[in-house]
């Protein structure tokens, strides 16, 4: 396949864009890759950070915090858990403020590092290349010995190789896919529907059955179109980033132009000599010489690759590196523009309000309010009484018996019947009552009175209501 030279990126658009469409149909003429094995320093970093990230995956469901998961996203009960911090139903806008915060770092983070998320944390990636490609190595070899097998006609030594591996690819779908049901209902209810009948929970093996299927298609199949094709955030990638953008980026002020190298030649084209390897090790099938591109993902695989070469030739290292536009065609340092900063003053706001707002929120919340259509009662001990109905919100994951005091005025409330006011994780507890208060101590016709709500001597919250007397 050919590929052609780098396009600079002050060419026209149209020249440029008429370019990269044939490029791409190139690349889609392919209808399988096979990028070579990487090696190098920088996917020793990456498989180091990836064995890290593989860990905390892993680990992060058997952590419990109070006698709760540290994360959960119980979407099915409308309940989750980050950081041991439980957010059930009524806290559904605290809950929108964390995924605006979170947008907004995505997208300072994209503004500065480019899609460096994509190439060293995202599960997809990571379990792409540092699994399943792992796999696909150890048992059909490199890029050549995968496209000789796959040409090959079927035999017994073939039909050995394409079982082992998709078994194997299958057995780590439905791993993944029990990691996936533990983060959506916890560990303690998988474990349940590993050991009692699966009669008793077919719903749930059932997502197992299915989001394992889901996985075998991405991993088995679909790989990186998952990346280029189905993600959206390489298309955000495309209008977030700018020229000060540190990605990894081909220097074609050095590279250019291209030309073979040979023996005992005085060289008077660029450092790049037309490898290829660059092309060979790409999981997405692109030539970085091209610029930046929405299928990059920044993975540092041909980064690797050319300091390879460069080091056998004797050239210096860094043809292909993390950089910006800007470094590479000004020679300057690495700055970031206005945008950078009014992202980072944004994302400062919102993680100061929503710190605020998670240092204020109580545990409970209460609605309490004047029956509709009741009056006051004027007693004979000269008191005023009016009735009430509330309903009392569990807003933690752990049981609450609540109980409701009045503060100010001095006063008596009396319970319609005798309410048990105990509250399971996320529930609510409600009644009506009787607030009873002295003549003396309501001096206007309408008189705001004060209340808390308290878990045996803990106080949870208090919150005010209006009182209605006889007006003398």
């Amino acid at each position: 396949m050919s590929i052609p030279n780098y396009i600079p990126q002050d060419q026209k658009p149209a020249a440029r864009g008429q370019q990269l469409k044939a490029n791409s149909q190139q690349l889609k003429a392919d209808s399988k890759l096979y990028p070579q094995k990487p090696k190098g320093k920088w996917h020793n970093r990456r498989v180091v950070f990836s064995v890290a990230v593989l860990s905390i995956l892993f680990i992060t469901p058997f952590i419990n915090i109070g006698g709760q998961p540290i994360l959960l996203l119980n979407v099915l009960e409308r309940k989750f858990i980050i950081f041991g911090l439980f957010i059930g139903p009524q806290d559904y806008w605290l809950f929108g403020v964390m995924m605006l915060t979170f947008m907004v770092m995505i997208v300072l983070f994209t503004v500065v590092f480019g899609r460096l998320w994509c190439g060293w944390a995202c599960p997809q990636t990571v379990f792409m290349e540092m699994v399943f490609r792992k796999i696909e190595y150890a048992i059909e070899g490199d890029a050549g010995k995968q496209k000789l097998l796959d040409k090959a006609p079927w035999t017994a030594d073939k039909l050995f190789k394409k079982a082992l591996k998709y078994s194997i690819f299958l057995a780590v779908s439905f791993v993944i896919a029990n990691l996936l049901l533990a983060y959506i209902v916890g560990v303690d209810e998988l474990s349940r529907i590993v050991h009692e009948p699966l009669e008793d929970h077919i719903p749930l093996f059932s997502g197992i059955v299915a989001f394992t299927a889901i996985f075998y298609f991405n991993f088995a199949w679909l790989r990186e179109k998952a990346c280029t094709v189905v993600c959206p955030y390489g298309r955000l990638q495309s209008v977030l980033i700018d020229r000060n953008t540190i990605t990894v980026a081909y220097d074609h002020e050095r590279g250019e132009t291209r030309g073979k190298l040979h023996k005992n030649e005085i060289r008077t084209n660029g450092d790049c000599i037309d490898c290829f390897q660059c092309v060979a090790v790409c999981p997405t099938g692109i030539d970085i010489r091209n610029g930046n591109q929405m299928e990059c993902v920044n993975c540092t695989a041909c980064i690797d690759a050319c300091d390879a070469i460069m080091e056998k030739i004797d050239f210096k290292k860094g043809l292909i590196r993390y950089t910006s536009e800007n470094e590479i065609e000004r020679k300057s340092g690495k700055s970031f523009g206005p945008r950078v900063w009014g992202y980072a003053a944004v994302l400062l706001l919102l993680c100061g309000g929503l710190v605020g707002m998670i240092a204020t929120r109580s545990d409970t919340q209460t609605s309490f309010l004047r029956t509709p259509g009741s009056r006051y009662i004027e007693n004979k001990d000269n008191t005023v009484s009016n009735l009430y109905t509330f309903k009392i919100f569990n807003k933690t994951n752990r049981t609450i018996t609540p109980t409701i005091r009045l503060n100010a005025p001095d006063g008596t409330l009396l319970f319609a019947g005798s309410p048990d006011l105990t509250m399971q994780p996320a529930g609510m507890a409600e009644g009506t009552v009787f607030v009873t208060i002295p003549k003396t101590s309501l001096p206007n016709r309408k008189t705001v009175i004060k209340m808390s709500v308290y878990q045996g001597d803990i106080f949870l919250e208090d919150f005010e209501t209006t009182f209605m007397a006889p007006q003398d």
